[in-house]
């Protein structure tokens, strides 16, 4: 079991045979994650958003940055009717 001792600082050293196995150099990025109170994983945050490229699968259809663009400003007229119609106070936070 790898041990290591907080600094004044609040910094700690990952020891060398941790830093191997979690594949992390200086410069890395680290999470710590809780996982129940008081306790908490290290995990390398190293991974380039490339790695997710298939995880998913293939879409079901591809969607052009029109339409991506005409649902927003749909979405977003829906949205400013729905505060027109609620009462001035309520638009205004009272």
């Amino acid at each position: 079991m790898s041990t290591a001792t907080l600094t004044s600082k609040g910094q700690v050293t990952i020891p060398a045979d941790v830093r191997r196995l979690l594949n992390v150099q200086a410069g890395d990025r680290v999470e710590f994650v809780q996982v129940e109170p008081g306790r908490f994983e290290l995990v390398a945050a190293t991974r380039s958003v490339r790695e997710l490229k298939g995880l998913f699968g293939k879409p079901p259809r591809t969607v052009s940055i029109d339409e991506m663009n005409r649902v927003i400003a749909e979405s977003g007229a829906r949205a400013a009717s729905r505060g027109a119609k609620a009462s001035p106070s309520v638009r205004r936070g009272k």
